[in-house]
């Protein structure tokens, strides 16, 4: 018979696996509390093992949550229940004691769009009606984490409990996971993470795609004061990854600013140019707006190289000579699939053909996968099966994959892996850059003409949506430093901090641009090739902050002087729509931040913030 663990409401859950005796006393008090309030049926320490991993995933196959795709290397699909696709903002919440240690108040006293807060009071009923027993017949899995490589300055660890063996799959992918952790750990500190699925057993109506799943009180809680993250009712991504948005952009942002460092949504990559010069950037895109291609970029220059260190978030820290040097906290991609080709994203492709969990992707009568916009011919007789689990043909009505389906894969495959991509003390960041989808008005790349301005510049991010949440695509969206959905604490605190970064005694700040992509032209069609063809604006930014390349002032900021840019080999880009400046667009992008800086971040916006647009309001009229 296993050891038995003490419990308080019922008896003992059975020991699957890991000494429970041997966790500190903080990690076994969290354990046993959460086991006496969700009652488990038994208990599995995870020790990140291949061993464990091919158990784990071989249980997910018995229960028909995923499928071995034998087109590739241990590659597996999952399908999930159709109301559990995203992220839910509407139901992620901040818990603090003030509203205003959150999210800003709103000057019609209105629900913003910077978050949502919930009172301790409220959270504490809410916690008591979805909670308690929800783990009835179920195993709690203890997963110890570091996002950041293990014992780095940098990183942080937490641990997570959970009801669900696709999260333990998918964590282990994600982070650095295991009995490694618990030993960098010792008696520290930890960010306490509690995650079930909200289906006891046995079931009261049967599963969808058997993913089991509670929409209807699904919530995802922090309490950063805490550090700890509360989880319920969905089985999806950055819902139940809880290392993922929840701690390491919610609860780390909350840290950061208690610290003095930043936990940003950025990529990081690391750029060489034909010289061999390198340097490193990072870049601040919403979900599915072009972070991964940009980080695995494969350059259409000659004699340029681009080499990955993350692909979705940056936590960045002063070294004591005023360097900001970041880390990727993650250990694994967990990438958009509709739109990655091997024209759009080879490298992508590549790192995904083993040990690689697929969600809501499509799949191939031979073993694969497909999805929108992978530009692969299939051969005649390969039918395809869709996310929802039903034939699928081009005529058919709906897409064959979900817009927001995720391929989950481990960054050491990346091809393109940065050497320092694990160094502990992190990459040098010598620029940093922000962009959305933009269709008209915003111009290609333009550098801010200072710290202060590029933080305005970031505070007024603007972007189609997309589908990794719940929002209608296509409407422009406000989303500053493409953090909108992940702030831990109030977005005007947020800009202070990053306004007080110039403060820091010796400290070296990265120059700040902005770049668009996606302006079309009135046609409807892209201005700008893109992907491989990107490696040009970065050139450009790489010989700005050499102070090499030439600019010109204008109202926005500065732009590529004429000839600055390299075009070679480059034919039919129409340079003077892609840097046109309508001052028409420009009076009303100017107002539409100035209504969104009063409704949303009201009396908490700095006033440095609020000074930079007086100032872009003077240059516009000038225009």
């Amino acid at each position: 018979m296993p050891p038995q663990l003490k419990s308080q409401n019922r008896s003992s859950p059975r020991l699957l696996q890991g000494d429970l005796q041997s966790l500190s006393p903080a990690v076994r008090k969290f354990v046993e509390s959460s086991i006496a309030l969700c009652q488990p049926d038994s208990l599995h320490i995870c020790d990140g093992t291949d061993e464990e991993n091919r158990a784990i995933l071989s249980q997910l196959e018995e229960q028909g949550m995923i499928k071995k795709l034998p087109k590739y290397d241990n590659c597996w699909l999952a399908r999930t229940d159709p109301r559990d696709v995203a992220r839910v903002e509407s139901k992620t919440v901040i818990v603090t004691q003030e509203q205003r240690s959150a999210v800003p108040l709103c000057s019609d006293e209105g629900i913003g769009n910077l978050g949502r807060w919930m009172s301790p009071e409220e959270f504490a009923k809410a916690k008591t009606q979805r909670f308690p027993g929800c783990m009835i017949g179920r195993t709690m899995y203890v997963i110890p984490f570091s996002m950041g490589p293990v014992g780095s300055p940098l990183s942080k660890i937490g641990v997570e409990l959970t009801d669900s063996p696709y999260v333990v799959a998918s964590m282990r992918i994600m982070t650095r996971m295991g009995v490694a952790v618990l030993s960098a750990l010792g008696t520290g500190d930890f960010v306490r993470c509690l995650h079930s699925v909200g289906c006891p057993l046995p079931l009261k109506k049967p599963l969808v795609n058997n993913w089991p799943c509670n929409p209807e009180q699904t919530l995802i809680a922090h309490i950063p004061d805490q550090k700890e993250i509360m989880s319920f009712g969905s089985g999806y991504g950055g819902n139940s990854l809880l290392g993922k948005k929840c701690f390491a952009l919610r609860i780390a942002s909350h840290m950061a600013k208690q610290e003095g460092w930043l936990a940003e949504h950025m990529l990081i990559l690391g750029i060489t140019n034909p010289a061999g010069e390198k340097k490193y950037m990072v870049a601040a895109f919403p979900s599915a707006c072009g972070k991964t291609n940009l980080a695995m970029l494969c350059p259409s220059l000659p004699g340029w190289k681009v080499e990955c260190v993350g692909d979705d978030i940056a936590w960045m820290k002063f070294d004591k000579q005023g360097n900001l040097r970041a880390i990727n906290p993650e250990n694994g991609f967990f990438g958009v699939a509709p739109g990655t080709s091997a024209k759009t994203n080879p490298n992508a492709m590549e790192t995904v053909l083993k040990n690689t969990l697929f969600t809501n992707v499509a799949e191939t009568s031979d073993g694969g996968v497909y999805w929108e916009g992978m530009d692969q011919q299939l051969p005649e007789d390969v039918t395809i099966t869709s996310w929802k689990n039903e034939p699928w043909s081009a005529q058919h009505g709906e897409t064959c994959a979900h817009p927001n389906s995720r391929f989950c894969s481990p960054a050491n495959q990346c091809p393109i892996i940065d050497p320092l991509w694990e160094s502990p003390e992190g990459v040098p960041i010598e620029a940093i850059i922000f962009g959305g989808r933009r269709p008209e008005g915003v111009p290609l790349i333009y550098e801010a003409f200072s710290w202060q301005h590029g933080v305005f510049v970031g505070a007024a991010m603007r972007s189609e949506a997309t589908a990794a949440a719940e929002h209608k695509a296509k409407v422009i969206m406000h989303d500053p430093f493409a953090m909108r959905p992940f702030f831990g604490y109030n977005f005007g605190q947020y800009l202070s901090h990053w306004l007080s970064l110039a403060d820091h005694p010796s400290a070296k700040l990265p120059k700040i641009f902005h770049v668009n992509w996606f302006r079309k032209s009135s046609t409807g069609g892209f201005l700008w090739p893109g992907f491989g063809e990107n490696i040009r604006v970065l050139d450009w930014i790489f010989r700005r902050v050499n102070g090499e390349a030439e600019a010109t002032l204008s109202a926005v900021g500065y732009l590529p002087s004429k000839d600055s840019l390299n075009l070679q080999g480059l034919h039919d880009v129409n340079l003077n729509q892609l840097f046109s400046l309508d001052k028409k667009f420009w009076e009303r992008e100017v107002e539409e931040v100035r209504k969104y800086f009063i409704m949303e971040v009201n009396d908490d916006l700095p006033a440095e913030v609020s000074q930079q647009l007086d100032l872009l309001d003077q240059r516009v009229k000038l225009m």
